[in-house]
């Protein structure tokens, strides 16, 4: 696998995606595949997908614009919170560890109940997220946000809501990067954490293949969708892909469409 750094020195010359992208995934080949992007405009709406062929050091996305362009990470962002809590120590154990519910109704009935860590990231808990990052503190936060190299690093704007409505920015390209570190056990974190976050990822199998991922969702606790993601890797024998997808929400068929057209764009590259 080539570095991070020496794949940015190999590819610092290329143009087909965005330049500071080579410093995390890029392999040396790489396409732009105008049918991915069709896919978006034929439900009525904007967005990218990015797919790493890690096997065969290849990257294939919609666009070489969107693909670089930094957004709100939303719920994506309970995989490095899950991480963190982990490493500090927050969270010891994700399925025993139990954060009661506050007694405030919410419009999304699955966060109204007591959650774990594991049934937390499943039904994508935003209140419990919340405590975790108000556990983990400011400069813990920001400590492990700088390691792991993660977006733009900004946690400005609330440490209960910096990846909802704050600072934070991160792009396809370094989603990938981040989460193709996960799947590697590579983060500069202990391998537990690493092990553990991988296990409670949500699971949806299709055919002989296994898609490990995390979809966000702006504006989900106010009820106010704007934007989707889904970020993660899928698994088709010893073959792996990394991708990352974000859609504007403009109707909620959009925000149904997350999976599915993830799942479309994966098998049209062969890696489900």
């Amino acid at each position: 696998m080539l570095s991070r750094r020496s794949t940015l020195g190999l590819l610092a010359a290329a143009t087909i995606l965005p330049q500071r992208a080579f410093a995390h995934v890029a392999p040396p080949r790489n396409e732009i595949r105008d049918s991915l992007a069709k896919r978006f405009t034929d439900l009525g709406t904007s967005g990218t997908f990015v797919g790493y062929k890690v096997e065969d050091y290849l990257i294939v996305a919609s666009d070489k614009e969107r693909s670089g362009e930094g957004k709100l990470p939303a719920s994506t962002f309970k995989i490095p919170n899950s991480l963190i809590a982990l490493e500090t120590g927050v969270v010891a154990d994700p399925d025993k560890d139990v954060f009661p519910w506050d007694g405030v109704k919410r419009p999304i009935e699955a966060w109204n109940k007591d959650h774990t860590l594991r049934s937390a990231i499943a039904v994508s808990a935003v209140p419990v997220y919340q405590e975790i990052a108000r556990r983990i503190g400011q400069e813990r936060m920001q400590k492990y946000v700088d390691e792991f190299d993660y977006g733009n690093r900004d946690i400005g704007g609330g440490i209960d809501q910096f990846w909802l409505t704050g600072n934070l920015r991160i792009d396809p390209i370094e989603q990938i990067d981040f989460v193709d570190r996960l799947r590697r056990r590579a983060l500069p974190i202990g391998k537990r954490s690493q092990d553990l976050v991988a296990d409670i990822l949500p699971v949806t199998k299709v055919g002989d293949s296994v898609i490990r991922a995390k979809s966000g969702l702006l504006g989900a606790e106010r009820g106010e969708p704007s934007l989707g993601w889904m970020v993660g890797w899928a698994e088709k024998g010893e073959a792996h892909t990394v991708f990352a997808l974000n859609i504007d929400c403009k109707e909620p068929r959009h925000i149904e469409a997350r999976m599915s057209l993830t799942q479309a764009c994966l098998a049209e590259i062969g890696a489900i």
